[in-house]
């Protein structure tokens, strides 16, 4: 958009989980363009950057509710909700318990459902607003080892339709699929320097994508230069994986 500023002055904006990797870079941004931000986790940021702090676990959705009612309170407002908390450890599916799936599920599904139900109100009073939830690759593909996350962000993309449909016009509600992302835990997550390099060359863009470029999908979503898009699944994935069956057909064909 050259030559043109994407400004959210006076908007109050919720980011779930923005206290570091990619929920903090989304904070980051939507901050430089002037709105106020609030970010929530279990435990408070390392350093501050331009957000206040709530501390919450969104998987009470009594706490979630007495959040939002909080940043009313202070702020007189709600514009802005990015669903971004989330993630699983690996669970094998055989032995997974059932306390662990669903914990993971209230964490990457139904938190954002409550969430999204607690800001329905405030939003409404001035018109409307926008919610970003924060997807995953998992949700588009099989995803073993971590089969209760990739359910839950499937259902995620189910979320985003059926409440842009049901709150539509007054609030949007888009969804951004996010591959592989260089964070504070790249190393945890994706293995050494090697590993991350045989990733990236297998992703269209080859390499990983960095937490600023979803932060950059999530001002667009959360900005009126979006106006028209809702109930989407915007992929910021580098264009997504190569199909390893080719490789696999060509090393046969050899």
């Amino acid at each position: 958009m050259a030559g043109t500023e994407i400004r959210l002055d006076d908007k109050v904006a919720l980011v779930t989980g923005g206290t570091k990797g990619i929920g903090k870079a989304i904070a980051v941004r939507l901050a430089e363009a002037g709105a106020k931000v609030v970010v929530c986790g279990r435990n408070p940021p390392a350093e501050t950057f331009g957000a206040e702090f709530i501390a919450c676990d969104i998987r009470d959705p009594v706490a979630a509710a007495a959040m939002i009612e909080e940043i009313v309170r202070r702020h007189g407002r709600f514009d802005i909700l990015i669903n971004n908390a989330g993630g699983s450890p690996p669970a094998a599916a055989a032995t997974a318990s059932p306390r662990f799936s669903e914990r993971i599920i209230q964490l990457n599904l139904l938190a954002p459902l409550n969430l999204s139900q607690a800001c329905y109100a405030p939003m409404m009073q001035h018109g409307g607003g926008v919610i970003v939830n924060i997807a995953s690759v998992s949700g588009t593909r099989p995803s073993p080892g971590t089969v209760a996350y990739a359910a839950a962000k499937s259902g995620l993309f189910g979320l985003t339709r059926s409440l842009a449909h049901e709150w539509g016009p007054a609030i949007r509600v888009n969804a951004i699929v996010v591959g592989y992302v260089e964070t504070e835990t790249t190393d945890a997550t994706y293995g050494g320097g090697d590993a991350q390099a045989e990733i990236a060359s297998n992703i269209a863009m080859q390499r990983l994508a960095h937490a600023s470029e979803i932060a950059d999908a999530a001002l667009y979503l959360s900005s009126p230069f979006s106006s028209y898009i809702t109930g989407a699944a915007i992929h910021v994935d580098g264009g997504g994986e190569r199909p390893p069956f080719l490789d696999i057909v060509k090393e046969h064909s050899a």
